[in-house]
This record gives structure tokens, C-alpha cells and sequence, in this order.
């Protein structure tokens, strides 16, 4: 979940990066709830998320170069 892990991973993180820089954290830091977590925060701080909003079990099921997909469950 570190910025030089994913940099490393995936020569594309650095435009997602910034994407999100631009674009998703100003919109969060609109809104009431303004975790500001970007598109690139991360299956461990998502978790942290789903589990204060009640979600008991986390697990990733499929990820490629640009989508991680979470199955999520009460």
C-alpha cells in the first residue's frame, strides 16, 4: 500500500497519483464526510473504511494493473 511499493509495481501509479490529486481529493474535501482517500489508497486503508462502516470481512478478489476489486460483507 506505500507510494514507492506502487510506483514500483506499476510504471502507470504516477498518473494515478496525480489523477487523483486533481481530481478525487478536492471532491472528497467537498463533501461531509471528506476522508479523502483518493484512487489510490490502498487495500489497508480501504479496509480500515469498510470495518468503522460496519463491514466485518475484507478480501481482495481480483486486481490487475489499474482495478483492485473487494468483496465486502457484513
Amino acid at each position: 500500500d506505500s507510494l514507492q511499493d506502487n510506483l514500483e509495481k506499476n510504471p502507470m501509479s504516477g498518473a494515478y497519483y496525480s489523477f487523483s490529486t486533481l481530481v478525487c481529493v478536492p471532491t472528497s474535501k467537498s463533501q461531509e464526510v471528506g476522508l479523502q482517500l483518493g484512487s489510490q489508497a490502498g487495500e489497508s486503508r480501504l479496509t480500515e473504511v469498510l470495518n468503522e462502516a460496519g463491514f466485518s470481512q475484507v478480501r481482495r478478489t481480483s486486481e490487475n494493473a489499474s482495478n483492485m476489486v473487494l468483496e465486502v460483507k457484513y
